[in-house]
């Protein structure tokens, strides 16, 4: 998927127009959940999510979908991670 692809996925489907994030290598957020729902698109490095249904490793080119109040964990790569970020509030 590009970039541009992706952009127009999060309009079909409702979400906010989205936000650069950019973390530092080999950082762990702790279990943690959003008041929203977020799909992510990784422009580069890599992000392992953990959930109640295992883990994943998403790297560049990958889109990864956490649903409302989803507890999870991010750990990112050696050299970071860069993603954009479309939101959805619950209504």
């Amino acid at each position: 998927m590009t970039e541009n692809e992706f952009r127009l996925l999060l309009v079909d489907n409702g979400f906010d127009e989205p936000v650069l994030v950019e973390r530092e290598p080999l950082i762990r957020l702790e279990k943690h959940a959003h008041p929203f729902e977020a799909m992510a698109f990784i422009l580069s490095g890599e992000i392992t999510i953990t959930t109640q249904n295992g883990l994943r490793t998403y790297c560049t080119g990958e889109i990864f979908h956490l649903q409302p109040n989803e507890m999870h964990e991010e750990e990112f790569g050696d050299q970071g991670v860069r993603y954009l970020s479309g939101r959805k509030s619950l209504q």
